[in-house]
């Protein structure tokens, strides 16, 4: 037993004795160079601005398909792109620009409801985008009366 915690004993100080090097003298001069001009530089994103996030149908009747576009416009200064929309349920169904947009350009993002649930209902359509927040959220909405029970 003594001879095994002094065998550990040896090993962990070899181990931190023979690590003499440093490593900040590995380091080469022109990567911290490189580096910090690449951190320096501005970096820029494209910005998703929506005509309106948010789109009342009113009231409808329950099952009635309905839909909505929303139009958006690029308001950065790099190229748009959109890599996913969906929406809190299966009843809401996005579709939207998928080619990239330049800056200043404008876009469309069609969506369709079903008309499921009843009384007031709001839809989410989170967007998946390569601005800076990365997230974007347009809502639709609708009163749903209920089907008359027969």
């Amino acid at each position: 037993m003594k001879k095994g915690i002094f065998l550990l004993a040896l090993i962990a100080a070899f181990n931190f004795t023979s690590c003499k090097d440093n490593a900040s003298d590995k380091v080469q001069a022109e990567n911290v160079e490189e580096a910090a001009l690449r951190d320096s530089q501005d970096v820029v994103y494209p910005e998703l601005t929506f005509e309106q996030t948010e789109h009342d149908f009113g009231t409808i009747a329950q099952g009635t398909n309905v839909e909505h576009t929303f139009t958006f416009t690029n308001t950065g200064k790099a190229p748009l792109v959109i890599t996913n929309a969906s929406s809190s349920c299966g009843c809401t169904v996005p579709t939207w620009t998928k080619e990239p947009i330049a800056p200043g350009e404008t876009g469309e993002m069609l969506v369709k409801f079903n008309g499921s649930g009843q009384n007031q209902v709001t839809k989410t359509v989170n967007i998946t985008a390569n601005t800076e927040a990365g997230k974007e959220q347009i809502k639709i909405k609708a009163f749903v009366e209920p089907k008359a029970q027969s």
